[in-house]
Formats: structure tokens, C-alpha cells, sequence
């Protein structure tokens, strides 16, 4: 691959994988199901059904849908996407619901039962919605990532259909953290603006409101009146995950699927930055490096599994950090080994205002990981998970959370839902 290519490729995962989302991205997936499944039906809905991989049910089960009246679970989600979704709008299908609609969505919950299933299906993403009229019923599957749209059908004719094979994994192999240092060094500040406006103004403003208001347990609050070394940089974070996973009606750019690991990612190097004066050619740079860790990370971790992926965005933030103190491949690289050697392990329980907790945590894991090589510090392969060179110590973290817990994740899933 010649280097022009390896920068669009770095310029095409980017612009796919960050996109805007209201509310956590599991329940909204499932609200954009269920209003294509309504716009198949053509009638009123009058029975509803979810069959859903466990780990959907994991991050559906506890965390606030926006724009439901302080709504929870996958009746909600399904509820608002019938009621008010814009399929058109993906991710953002609840971005605009009107108040009279919210009112409207216990008296519908009521009306219209809905009977959830647990999915047998070998796919860690996938989900079905049916919907039931009179006379008609729809059929909607979503298969891989949270918009991947494999079947719509209405009285089992197919409408739309694609290749399941075709979407069961990404695969961002190409990437490399030393091709990332060299993409982000070659990175224009128009092209930067293009890739990272909007995470910057729409992470930042969640950040600034969950400092504001009341949400979940105020992790950002709390770490900002204790103070500490890099507090901003960890409160700021956990304040947008304190109102996101509460039910805040603003959205944010996700990062491999996940608004929690988009935060992550980017709020942390945002407000590094800002407080010291660095230019804005320098911060698109640092978040080409941030996100693109992330994701090189999570390609080998998966898109839900048992591993916390704020972990990840954790590491990501530090090594976008570390770019903007010294953009030397050694720091960058030990900073990502040193990182995941601290906190590798953190498990996925579901999505639930603990999650900015874990996010204060990744933070603070991978910042410590930075300092350490920049006083000269380092973990060494065969240092527990720890193997000689970044690139294989992040392939030995991708099967630690891919394979090594998949038992794990079970567990967890069984201890969340017993019925299950």
C-alpha cells in the first residue's frame, strides 16, 4: 500500500466509524429498527416482538433512552422508535421528538405488549424487531454494527437484504501505530476540521452540560471538587458520560460504535489542549492518533464483549496526549503498552451511569501510562500480558477480550439477566 493510499484509508475509517448518535448506541439501534419495521408495516402496530444477542440486552437494560420521559429497557427503545422515529436519521432516528409524543409513549406501552428473546445467534451484534398489525407483520434484522441493516421484510417478502457474511466483523488490519504517527504528522489543519469539528463541538458541549445539570452519580463533579493531577481532563469526560447514560437529549460523535468510547477518546485531548494553548492544526493531529488507537484496538477486541471499550478509548487519549508532549513514535508506543498493562481486565456490565466511573479510570490508567515512559518507566514483554512491541501486545489484548472472555461475558450477562 503506497502512503497516498494508506491516508485515504486512515480518512475513510475515521469518517465511517465517527458519526453522531443520540443516547446510548444499543438501545437507539434498536429504535431505528423498530421505525423501519414500522414504516414496512404500513399499519398500526398492535403486538411487538425483540430478539436480541445477549450482549444488546447487557446495554439496553439499565441505562435511560433520550427522549422517552426517563425511560428504561428495550420496551422503551422500541416504544419511542414506533412513536417517533425517523429511520432516515439512523443513529439519530429520536433526535426530534416532540413532547406530545413522549406523552404519549406509556399509554402506548400499555396498549401494544412486546415479548423479548434472547438470540442463539453466533454474531455478537445482532437484533431483530417484529412488529405485528391486524392484518400484516414486518421484520427487521441488524446484524454486526449498530446500522447495518442485513433484512427488512413485510408479510416474509424480502424489501431489503444483504450478505450477513459481509458485515459479521470490520476489518481495519491496515492500521499500524506507526502508520497512525505518520498519518496524523501528514494531516492538513482543512482536513482535520472535516474530520473532528463536529466531535469537538458535540462531545464538548455533552462534556459542559454534565458539569451543569444533575445526572447519574455526578462522576465529573465529584473529580473536579477533589482535583488531582489531570482532573479536568478526567472530569470533563466523566460528566458527558454522567449525562449521557442519564437520559441527556444531546448527542455525540461515537468512536467504534460507542458514544461512551467516543468521549473517551477525543474529550480528554480536547481539554488538554485548550489548556495549553495548543494549536488547532496540533489538536486534529492528536485526535487522528487518539481515535485511531482506539480503533485499532477495538478491531481485534470486537464491538461488544465483556472488555470495558472505555479501556480502549482510555489508551487512545493517552497516546493523543502523549502525541502533543513529544510525537516520538518510543513515547506513543510505550504510553499504549504501559497503559493497557495497568488496566486490562475492566469488565463490560452493561451500559448505566458507573460507566463514567470506568471512563475517570481508563483516563487515569492511560495518563499515568504517558508519565511513565516520560520519567523513563516502562513495562517489559513477558511482564504479565505484556508482549515485545506495541503491535503485539495490542493483538495479546484483542485475544484476552475476544476469546480469553467470552466466558466471562456470559457470566455476566447471566448474573444482569437470570432469565435470560
Amino acid at each position: 500500500m503506497t502512503d497516498a493510499e494508506f491516508f485515504d484509508a486512515c480518512k475513510k475509517v475515521l469518517k465511517r466509524e465517527l458519526v453522531p448518535a443520540m443516547g446510548c448506541t444499543e438501545p437507539i439501534a434498536i429504535a431505528y429498527a423498530s421505525a423501519l419495521a414500522r414504516d414496512a408495516l404500513g399499519e398500526e402496530v398492535v403486538s411487538a416482538e425483540a430478539v436480541l444477542s445477549r450482549n444488546i440486552i447487557k446495554n439496553v437494560k439499565s441505562v435511560i433512552v433520550p427522549h422517552t420521559g426517563g425511560l428504561k429497557g428495550i420496551a422503551a427503545a422500541i416504544a419511542v422508535g414506533v412513536v417517533a422515529g425517523v429511520a432516515e436519521k439512523k443513529l439519530e432516528a429520536i433526535s426530534d421528538v416532540t413532547q406530545e409524543q413522549i406523552d404519549a409513549l406509556p399509554e402506548y406501552m400499555e396498549r401494544v405488549p412486546v415479548a423479548i428473546f434472547c438470540s442463539e445467534s453466533s454474531f455478537v451484534f445482532d437484533l431483530t424487531v417484529v412488529l405485528r398489525g391486524a392484518k400484516h407483520w414486518s421484520r427487521v434484522r441488524i446484524v454486526g454494527k449498530h446500522t447495518n441493516v442485513v433484512s427488512v421484510e413485510r408479510d416474509g417478502l424480502s424489501l431489503h437484504s444483504c450478505e450477513i457474511a459481509e458485515t459479521s466483523e470490520r476489518s481495519d488490519a491496515v492500521l499500524t501505530v506507526e502508520g497512525i504517527l505518520r498519518f496524523a504528522s501528514q494531516l492538513s489543519e482543512e482536513e482535520g476540521a472535516e474530520l473532528f469539528g463536529d466531535q469537538i463541538e458535540l462531545n464538548m458541549r455533552i462534556a459542559e452540560e454534565g458539569l451543569r445539570g444533575d445526572y447519574g452519580a455526578n462522576i465529573g463533579k465529584t473529580l473536579l471538587s477533589v482535583g488531582g493531577t489531570y482532573c479536568k481532563e478526567r472530569a470533563y469526560a466523566a460528566a458527558a458520560s454522567d449525562a449521557r447514560m442519564s437520559g441527556c437529549e444531546l448527542p455525540v460523535v461515537i468512536n467504534s460504535g460507542s458514544g461512551n468510547q467516543g468521549i473517551t477518546s477525543s474529550v480528554p485531548v480536547i481539554v488538554y489542549a485548550r489548556s495549553h494553548g495548543i494549536s488547532d492544526l496540533m489538536l486534529y493531529r492528536a485526535l487522528a492518533v487518539s481515535n485511531l488507537v482506539t480503533i485499532h484496538l477495538k478491531t481485534g477486541i470486537g464491538t461488544l464483549s465483556a472488555y470495558c471499550g472505555a479501556i480502549a478509548a482510555g489508551v487512545g487519549c493517552a497516546a493523543g496526549i502523549a502525541f502533543l508532549v513529544d510525537n516520538t513514535f518510543r513515547t506513543v508506543a510505550h504510553t499504549i503498552v504501559n497503559a493497557v498493562a495497568i488496566n486490562s481486565g475492566v469488565i463490560c456490565d452493561g451500559a448505566k451511569p458507573s460507566c463514567a466511573a470506568k471512563i475517570a479510570s481508563a483516563i487515569d490508567a492511560g495518563l499515568l501510562g504517558m508519565e511513565m515512559i516520560l520519567h523513563g518507566n516502562q513495562f517489559y514483554g513477558g511482564d504479565g500480558i505484556v508482549r515485545k512491541g506495541v503491535e503485539n501486545t495490542i493483538a495479546a489484548i484483542g485475544c484476552l477480550a475476544h476469546d480469553g472472555m467470552d466466558g466471562t461475558d456470559r457470566e455476566i450477562i447471566r448474573l444482569m439477566t437470570e432469565d435470560c
